[in-house]
């Protein structure tokens, strides 16, 4: 029997406030360095093949038009269309062996974001969100690790995710109740990534016209800017819990300031790039110096729009939509706030992972595309009193299946909150004082 750990949550249980829960856990909870978490979500399913695990030996319609490159590590190679994150791979680590088994976007994103399967029939494609769904790790995240005054729990950017104009599950606190849901804030610069994106069901904080103008100390304006939800996925409740969280966040100078990127030099705009993926991972750098304790920045148009737009859902032309739309920006981005944590020396107080919601098929279709594929996938993982320079596990020789050290969702989720300081064997109690295990994983060796 592992050892279990309760937290009150809402109705609680075991009588433990949350103060006397924390001091408690943190005597009790694995040694982890990372005070913080960004997340870079590859939203339509990130190519393993053609970045994280390439395959030069396999058939040409399987290894595809891209080559292999060295990296800075000895006897690791990735896509030649990451050639920045190829010099920082002491600070990576690679794991090539990941899978699960949900086919459809919306499904695969919930398990890879809470850590736990899905639980829509097997013909359901989309999974809107519901009070009874499992937290999100942003919002397990935010349950254990207090923001610091007067910023949000946890913080989603720039856009909800959304398939074909349904908002689906898996970023959201569920059962764990709205003061846990991360708030949506929109990236105030960037160009935009091309095609659809959408703010269904999620109240969203709009401050590009700057979040120390006059107009926003003004009670009245300032609730204008977070837009109403459309539809009946959020509740009266969840919004006004929303309009309280940007006033409680605009009443504070220092709050203001970590949204600002104005205040941000030249340079590093340009460093991380003027693109909206750029500008929204700079924004969650400030955002978790400043005290978020997880941010999640949705590198990708926020709808997939029957695969059309600037996503990672190459179903056609696969080849020029990586290296042209989406592997630069994401490369220049990831790049530069790994560099940008190691140069300020909070590189190891502060964990990277980057994911999407699966893989994609190795063989090239019709249309030169690669097709939805979660039974071989790769994460990549940085910082947080993570090893870098290693590659966990393996694909087989053309990227199908695990060959070695297969782990799924609930691996990383145990992983990064072991990297956290919190116990992967830890309870969450919902509104009906039911306990539930936080992870169902182990944490992987990658410390």
């Amino acid at each position: 029997m592992r050892r279990r750990t309760a937290l009150r949550i809402g109705c609680g249980a075991a009588g433990l406030t949350l103060p006397q829960y924390l001091q408690t856990h943190a005597a009790t909870a694995s040694a982890g360095s990372a005070k913080s978490c960004i997340v870079l979500f590859c939203w339509g399913g990130m190519s393993h093949i053609d970045t994280f695990d390439p395959k030069p030996n396999a058939p040409a319609n399987v290894r595809g038009e891209f080559k292999p490159i060295d990296t800075a590590t000895p006897g690791i190679r990735i896509g030649e269309h990451t050639p920045r994150l190829a010099k920082l791979t002491e600070h990576l680590a690679i794991v090539r062996s990941m899978h699960h088994g949900c086919t459809s976007h919306g499904k695969g994103m919930y398990w890879n974001m809470t850590g736990h399967p899905p639980p829509a029939p097997a013909a359901a494609v989309n999974l809107p969100p519901s009070r009874d769904d499992w937290p999100s790790l942003a919002a397990m995240i935010s349950a254990f690790r207090q923001a610091a005054p007067g910023m949000p729990p946890s913080v989603r950017l720039p856009y909800p995710l959304v398939d074909n104009g349904t908002l689906q599950a898996g970023e959201s606190a569920g059962w764990l109740g709205v003061a846990h849901d991360p708030i949506v804030i929109r990236t105030p610069r960037g160009k935009a990534y091309g095609g659809v994106s959408r703010d269904l069901g999620s109240p969203v904080l709009d401050l590009s016209d700057g979040i120390d103008r006059p107009h926003l100390r003004s009670r009245r304006k300032l609730l204008e800017t977070i837009e109403r939800p459309v539809g009946g996925n959020a509740t009266v409740k969840s919004f006004a819990h929303f309009q309280q969280l940007a006033l409680d966040m605009l009443a504070r100078p220092e709050v203001t300031a970590a949204f600002d990127l104005d205040l941000e030099p030249k340079q590093m705009h340009e460093a991380y790039g003027e693109h909206i993926c750029g500008q929204s991972v700079l924004l969650a750098r400030r955002l978790s110096g400043a005290g978020v304790p997880i941010v999640t920045v949705v590198c990708a148009a926020g709808d997939l729009n029957g695969s059309k737009g600037d996503h990672w859902d190459t179903h056609g032309n696969n080849f020029n939509r990586l290296k042209n739309d989406m592997l630069p920006p994401f490369d220049r981005a990831a790049s530069a706030l790994i560099t940008d944590l190691d140069q300020r020396g909070k590189l190891d107080e502060t964990l990277v992972v980057m994911m999407g919601d699966f893989g994609r098929t190795p063989k090239i279709n019709g249309g030169a595309g690669r097709d939805h594929y979660p039974y071989s996938f790769s994460v990549a993982l940085a910082g947080g009193g993570i090893r870098g320079g290693q590659v966990y596990g393996s694909s087989d020789k053309i990227g199908a299946y695990p060959h070695s050290l297969p782990c799924g969702p609930g691996d990383i989720h145990a992983t990064i909150f072991e990297a956290m300081g919190i116990s992967s064997d830890a309870l969450l109690y919902d509104n009906l004082r039911r306990p539930h295990e936080i992870c169902e994983g182990s944490p992987l060796p990658l410390r």
